[in-house]
């Protein structure tokens, strides 16, 4: 892997993680209404939880399991 593809997967995971923190802060504000929208919020933590699984693929490229 060159450094410049490294660079990338490094600000995509940036962004991706950015987006996973908004992601719960938004269903942390929606839990806390007066009447949450649960439909909405099943499919908020759907999303969550994808964008938890892109993360650790795209770890798992930068650190590549080594066989002891």
């Amino acid at each position: 892997m060159t450094s410049e593809e490294e660079q990338q997967i490094r600000n995509q995971l940036a962004e991706l993680r950015q987006e996973h923190r908004d992601l719960d802060t938004a269903i942390d504000s929606m839990v806390g209404a007066a009447s949450p929208d649960t439909i909405r919020v099943q499919r908020l933590k759907k999303r969550k939880l994808a964008l938890k699984d892109r993360i650790a693929a795209l770890e798992d490229q930068l650190l590549p399991d080594i066989i002891a």
